[in-house]
C-alpha cells in the first residue's frame, strides 16, 4: 500500500509509522512526505530515512482548492491510495476528501468527541480530567470528527504536568498509530479482493 503522510512539525508520529514499516509490522510504504510548512523538522527526518518529500505553503495558491490540486498532482503522480495526517495543522478540504474516501486517517491527542481542536492535551489537562488519551479516526470535513477507529486511554496522575502529560500522550500515539494504520491497510485490501 502506498501512503503519504502528512505532517507540519516535528514528524515524531512519521518517525513512528516508518519504524513500523522499517520492522515489517506495516504492509505499505511511505512514497511521499508533505508539509506545509518548507521549514518543518518531519522534512529533514524523511530525508534521512530516504522518503521523497514536498513542501509548499497555500499562501502561495490564490485558494484552497487550487493548493490541493497541487497536492492531488503530486499523489497522483506517487499512486497514493492512503493518507495518514500526522500533525497536520489544516482541515482537509473537499479536493483531498473526494479523492480519498475513507482513506484518510488522523491522530488526534484526547479522546475524542472530547478536546477536539489544536490543544487536545493541554485542553484535557487544563479541565482536570482524570483521563485523557489519543484517538484515531477518518478525516471528514468537521474537526476531529470523523467516525473514530480507535482510542487509547491515559491516565493523568495528581502529580502530572503539562510537560509529563505530553510525554505520556506522545508515547500513546507512537504505540496505537502504527498499529491502526496496518488495520486499516488489511481492512481496504479485503475490500479490493
Amino acid at each position: 500500500m502506498k501512503i503519504a503522510v502528512f505532517a507540519s512539525g516535528n514528524g515524531s508520529n512519521f518517525e513512528a509509522i516508518a519504524k513500523s514499516m522499517n520492522q515489517g509490522e506495516i504492509e505499505g510504504a511511505i512514497v511521499l512526505v508533505f508539509s506545509d510548512r518548507t521549514d518543518a523538522y518531519v522534512l529533514e527526518r524523511a530525508k534521512s530515512l530516504q522518503i521523497p518529500v514536498r513542501s509548499f505553503s497555500p499562501k502561495q495558491f490564490a485558494n484552497k482548492v487550487e493548493y490541493e490540486r497541487e497536492i492531488l498532482k503530486e499523489l497522483e503522480a506517487k499512486e497514493v491510495e492512503l493518507l495518514v495526517l500526522a500533525g497536520y495543522m489544516r482541515l482537509i478540504g473537499p479536493t483531498l476528501l473526494n479523492a480519498y474516501p475513507n482513506r484518510i486517517l488522523n491522530i488526534h491527542p484526547a479522546l475524542l468527541p472530547e478536546f477536539p481542536g489544536l490543544h487536545g492535551i493541554r485542553d484535557a489537562f487544563e479541565a482536570g480530567v482524570k483521563q485523557t488519551g489519543v484517538t484515531v479516526h477518518y478525516v471528514d470535513n468537521g474537526v476531529d470528527t470523523g467516525p473514530i477507529l480507535a482510542q487509547k486511554r491515559v491516565n493523568i496522575e495528581e502529580n502530572e504536568t503539562l510537560a509529563s502529560l505530553e510525554l505520556k500522550i506522545h508515547q500513546a500515539e507512537h504505540q496505537l498509530y502504527p498499529e491502526v494504520v496496518q488495520e486499516v491497510i488489511q481492512a481496504i485490501k479485503k475490500t479490493e479482493n
